[in-house]
């Protein structure tokens, strides 16, 4: 959530923000209910410091056996009183709340101002677009050829968008894990395996309320939600806490599962294993000071680019449009990879800095000194690798002419051979 200060001292600074980003916000209703909310504060504070005062003065009154039955309904009064207020106080806090944390995030200055994809800027490419002497297949045709793939059978089990990876591809994809491990220890990062279920609380900290129709799966009577990505459950890990701004940034590297309903991407990308319900991802997580976050955000990039230009994958680095990013991220690059069937640059992964907008909504603070007046952390999200998206990049851009595939030569230990 935004920082409700800003919010009411510059408010054309917010509807400049919600016209760049095309998101309809009822932004006078948020500042009629915060105004509400901190009137009531005030009031039903008085009232309480009224009750307790009487409640001391009948105290003293029967101490002094002297008769107190005026002051006892003057005081059921004020506590009737007290609790009518508080009904209604609860009432406008959830409505405010509600609104509050709809609101998407500020801008950063160098986002191009656009309605949609067709506003993204490319900033940097790598890698030759491979060329081929014959005619190429789609990933999922190569995959049930060499039999490491089923759609079928899946589809029969769960459903659309589901799959079973076989033999060598659940190979080469657990090389892909095993390789990025590698890769971000050296960087310094912390391995962590989060929870795939998080309750409503730590995923309301994490996402603008409106996806959770749209991108997350609930689990029936319970308060638990499946992670759409790590970031979910990393972000909340320490919510309601205050750290110790000397481990900051604090860098985390984890590996999970993802749980998606896709609900906007009917009819889009149906065949194979690009768009799918579940699917393998490496996540960069950092905490960081405010003062970093933008270098630290530069930093996760590079390892990304680095990361596929180990994997041989030409790619492009594109920055989204106010219309395009998510609403919780400040600034967001995409990397895009080459798949040669589709002849196209297709997204792998993001790098966005949120900057405090997650911190104050899970209340996540730190201070360099004890004696210190605390701030809130930046939180920076970054996918290292989408393992099933990178499966089918390497599957489409290394094939043979003879239908089978070249391993990239950084997975080839962990494969232990270089052909599938």
């Amino acid at each position: 959530m935004l920082d409700m200060k800003l919010v009411r001292q510059n408010p054309e600074k917010i509807r400049k923000m919600l016209k760049d980003r095309m998101v309809e916000f009822d932004l006078d209703l948020l500042l009629q209910l915060d105004e509400k909310r901190r009137e009531l504060i005030i009031s039903t504070d008085s009232l309480r410091n009224k009750k307790n005062e009487m409640s001391i003065k009948i105290s003293d009154a029967k101490k002094a056996n002297k008769d107190a039955s005026k002051l006892i309904q003057e005081m059921q009064s004020t506590s009737q009183e007290l609790a009518k207020l508080e009904e209604v106080q609860h009432k406008i806090k959830s409505d405010y709340k509600k609104l509050a944390f709809s609101v998407p995030n500020l801008l950063h200055e160098s986002v191009p101002i656009g309605p949609d994809g067709s506003a993204n800027q490319e900033v940097f490419k790598w890698g030759e677009i491979p060329k081929f002497d014959f005619q190429i297949k789609g990933h999922e045709d190569l995959a049930k050829n060499l039999n490491i793939l089923d759609i079928e059978r899946a589809a029969k089990t769960a459903g659309a968008r589901f799959y079973y990876l076989k033999g060598d591809l659940v190979k080469l994809g657990y090389a892909i894990t095993a390789f990025a491990f590698d890769f971000l220890s050296e960087k310094g990062y912390s391995l962590i395996q989060p929870p795939y279920m998080i309750n409503r609380k730590a995923m309301e900290g994490a996402i603008i309320l409106d996806d959770f129709d749209d991108v997350v799966y609930k689990v029936e009577d319970e308060d638990l939600h499946l992670i759409g990505t790590s970031e979910h459950a990393i972000a909340s890990m320490y919510s309601d806490e205050i750290l110790d701004g000397n481990i900051l940034p604090d860098r985390y590297g984890s590996i999970s599962p993802c749980f998606r309903k896709e609900a906007g991407a009917h009819g889009k990308d149906q065949k194979g294993i690009f768009r799918v319900h579940q699917f393998e991802k490496f996540e960069q997580f950092v905490f960081s000071k405010p003062e970093d976050s933008w270098e630290v955000q530069q930093n996760m990039l590079d390892n990304t680019k680095e990361f596929y230009q180990k994997l041989e994958i030409p790619y492009r680095v594109v920055l989204l449009s106010s219309g395009d990013m998510g609403k919780v991220s400040a600034k967001t690059f995409d990397i895009e990879a080459w798949m040669a069937e589709q002849n196209a640059y297709r997204e792998i992964g993001s790098i966005s800095n949120c900057l405090d907008y997650q911190a104050r909504r899970l209340k996540i603070r730190f201070r360099d000194k004890t004696n210190e007046e605390t701030q809130y952390v930046h939180t920076l999200n970054g996918t290292l690798v989408a393992i099933e998206r990178t499966l089918v990049a390497i599957m489409e851009n290394n094939q043979t002419k003879d239908g089978h595939i070249k391993i990239p030569n950084i997975l080839q230990k962990y494969m232990g051979k270089k052909i599938i």
